[in-house]
């Protein structure tokens, strides 16, 4: 299966467009963001679980990196309320669930092999984030390969300075726009490297996921 596999092209996904399709397990559904792949793929998603729902014991061989939209993602390492930001690393297993329903965007098999650090940051927390500039950042990782945060910006400011290497983006709250549109909650961005990025924070701001670095030499 393929969907938006082509890393050179621009791709923008609206919440209007989310088709939802059954997992393997009653009562989780995916929006399938990106995919190269079928059962066992490296994807990006947006993942919908019902209360009550849950995954068998699974192993994530290429590592799992979880934002938790709403609701509460559970596994054995704790309860984690919208805000949370999780990482595990290639070569570890869990079992997902949630007791009152979740949305969660997931990015699976895109860490690199040597990627060995567990992370859980409450992005919730007002000591997790700084000034950076012109803007509020909370940074979540960063390696020679990738560069993840979140970032808060006031209205009519630049999201992406320059040509980027590449860039993917999920807006949580507010708006961005480019020349067409405004893009609000929900919706996915993904730059190709070498684009120039024109995206800028909307009337009311904007706070949105950002990860940049891996779409050079997309794993």
């Amino acid at each position: 299966m393929f969907v938006n596999a082509d890393f050179s092209r621009r791709v923008i996904v609206e919440p209007g467009q989310y088709e939802w399709v059954a997992s393997p397990q009653a009562g989780v559904e995916r929006m399938m963001l990106d995919r190269i792949g079928e059962e066992k793929a490296r994807a990006t998603s947006i993942v919908r679980y019902a209360p009550d729902s849950r995954f068998p014991p699974h192993a994530h061989p290429g590592g799992e990196e979880i934002l938790v939209l709403s609701g509460t993602f559970s596994d054995e390492t704790g309860d984690f309320p919208a805000g949370w930001y999780l990482r595990n690393p290639p070569g570890t297993s869990h079992q997902p669930s949630s007791a009152e329903g979740a949305l969660i965007f997931v990015k699976l098999r895109q860490m690199m092999p040597d990627d060995e650090r567990h992370v859980r940051i409450d992005t919730r927390d007002s000591a997790a984030w700084r000034r950076e500039g012109d803007r509020m950042v909370c940074p979540l990782f960063s390696s020679p390969a990738e560069q993840v945060c979140l970032q808060r910006l006031e209205a009519g400011q630049v999201v992406l300075n320059g040509v980027v290497g590449g860039a993917e983006l999920l807006v949580l709250d507010g708006e961005i726009a480019d020349r067409e549109r405004r893009y609000g909650p929900g919706s996915w961005i993904r730059l190709p490297a070498g684009e120039q990025g024109d995206l800028i924070a909307g009337r009311q701001g904007v706070s949105f996921y950002l990860k940049t670095g891996h779409l050079a030499k997309p794993a």
